[in-house]
């Protein structure tokens, strides 16, 4: 990262935090960082003027301001300094500092764009900043939460008929009526920089069929939560049954949190401009806030949850050939349309699904493989991914002869297979064995290929004892012997794998080797009263 220093000119953007992650933006912003800039919406006009001006005379902020002359005459909108934003203005290096500012050039697509300080609110202290501008910092904390969840519900998901049926017909046009009202209200707010006591109340009287809408679309999704959660038997038949009811309930969550959020923010600007004269008011828009975010953090995590898993099983349905050719419960039962209606569900739905939580990147080949030569891994890896929790990562990727040697299921599907049948047939009567950094998961290899199942997931702290055999020739098999908590079990490999690939594979697992201390002691105690009952 280059210094500014270095080159004599102080940096024209100055980005001070005021919440946690949360900077108020000054000076000039290049416009490639004007596309994360959220302007300051609700956030009344005095109280913008008022943060430039306290921020421009509080310790190392004055400092800075002083330094920047005019770059600290107006407030240019607010920035959420995630994880993203961090990469991108660190990208070059670790920033200097200077009067208690970080100091750097901002980077994007490898070009410097620009150069800030960012004043991190350590610098003065969240309880300096509460002291003297801390109602305007509420209703900047209430405008980030109005702009966070009005990012999730503009990813356009199309509610076809399909998904509207004569009963959701009914909900979605009470919804989308309320919705309307509260969006026109907030874009007249913004536009005059204030919520009059006309404006307000228009919208007064909507937040309990605007509180009733929510906690309907809640107590939806939180059904469709504890479906998937309780019965993991039958976790993928519900996902393929309710695809459209689950999506429709989800959006229409997000959709009717919107518009609660913009009830509440209206609300919270009208309160600021009564608290100038009214202790009550001014108090209120402190709860309005923690009341808000509150509502968002418990109903947010939920609808990600869910549409993650929706998502995910639409993406293993779309890519597997096997997949689609078996009859679906319901009225979906003919293979293209089950594709199709996949297809076209999962189109509507990653919109929404990449907004929430972006989706993990493609598995690579991991270090650890014990895998015949030649076997194509690539379709592995690509339904693997989909399998995989996030952060979790795949460390050993094994094959090992199944015990029968039989494949009956896989005739099923012969000739179904297209560019995966060499690859099915190298992994013929074999058992897919991947080692994550959390759990073992098995799967029959055809099966996994062609349907996306697995058979078994082992928790790694449900290891007791890994012990390994290898081959001593060519004729022979290397074989190692898995003791879990509640079962032994052994896999023996081809002979044709190196014996270093099998013993990687079984150091792998050697690390979550472990007896529990009551395990241990229960041991104890049976043998304790197997002697006492010999005697």
């Amino acid at each position: 990262m280059e210094n500014p220093e270095e080159n004599g000119a102080e940096p024209s953007t100055v980005l001070a935090e005021v919440l946690p992650g949360v900077a108020v933006v000054f000076g000039e912003v290049p416009p490639e960082l004007k596309l994360e800039l959220v302007d300051f919406g609700l956030v009344p006009a005095a109280d913008r003027t008022h943060i430039s001006t306290i921020l421009g005379s509080i310790g190392n902020f004055a400092t800075t301001a002083g330094n920047l002359g005019n770059a600290f005459a107006g407030a240019q909108g607010l920035y959420r300094l995630s994880s993203g934003t961090q990469a991108l203005l660190n990208s070059g290096g670790t920033l200097a500092v200077k009067d208690g500012a970080h100091l750097g050039a901002i980077f994007a697509n490898g070009k410097i764009i620009g150069q800030a300080r960012i004043i991190p609110v350590s610098a003065v202290g969240a309880a300096q900043l509460a002291a003297t501008i801390g109602p305007a910092v509420t209703m900047i904390a209430i405008q980030m939460q109005l702009s966070e969840v009005t990012s999730l519900a503009k990813t356009n998901i199309a509610l076809t008929n399909q998904m509207l049926t004569t009963i959701r017909y009914g909900q979605w046009a009470e919804l989308s009526a309320l919705v309307a009202g509260i969006d026109r209200a907030v874009k007249q707010a913004r536009e005059i920089e204030s919520v009059p006591a006309s404006l307000w109340d228009k919208v007064a009287g909507d937040e309990a069929a605007l509180r009733t809408q929510m906690e309907l679309y809640r107590m939806n999704v939180s059904n469709h939560v504890r479906q998937i959660r309780h019965d993991e038997s039958g976790r993928r038949l519900y996902l393929e049954t309710n695809a459209e009811a689950i999506l429709f309930d989800a959006h229409a969550l997000l959709t009717s949190l919107k518009a609660w959020t913009g009830h509440q923010a209206l609300h919270a600007a009208r309160a600021r401009a009564l608290g100038a004269d009214d202790p009550h008011e001014a108090r209120l828009v402190d709860i309005i806030a923690r009341d808000t975010r509150a509502t968002l953090d418990s109903a947010l995590p939920e609808t990600a949850a869910l549409v993650d898993a929706l998502t995910r099983e639409l993406r293993i349905i779309v890519e597997l050939p096997g997949r689609a050719t078996l009859p679906l419960p319901g009225k979906r039962k003919d293979a293209a349309v089950v594709r199709q209606t996949s297809a076209g569900l999962l189109e509507a739905i990653q919109p929404l699904a990449d907004a929430l939580r972006p989706p993990a990147a493609p598995l690579e080949v991991p270090a650890g493989l014990c895998a015949p030569a030649g076997l194509d891994l690539g379709p592995y890896l690509r339904i693997l991914r989909w399998f995989l929790a996030d952060g979790e990562t795949l460390r050993v990727l094994g094959f090992a002869d199944e015990p029968d040697g039989s494949d009956a299921l896989s005739s099923i599907f012969n000739g179904a297979m297209g560019k995966l049948g060499a690859t099915k047939d190298k992994a013929a009567g074999k058992t897919l064995v991947a080692v994550t950094d959390r759990r073992v998961v098995t799967a029959k290899a055809t099966t996994f290929l062609e349907l996306g199942e697995t058979r078994q997931e082992i928790p790694l702290d449900q290891v007791r004892y890994v012990r390994v055999a290898t081959s001593q020739d060519r004729n022979s098999r290397s074989t190692i012997d898995l003791i879990t908590r509640d079962e032994n079990i052994r896999w023996q490999f081809p002979s044709d794998i190196d014996n270093t690939q099998v013993d990687t594979l079984a150091a792998v697992l050697a690390e979550s080797m472990a007896i529990p201390d009551d395990e241990r002691v229960e041991l104890r105690r049976r043998n304790h009263a197997a002697i006492t009952a010999g005697e």
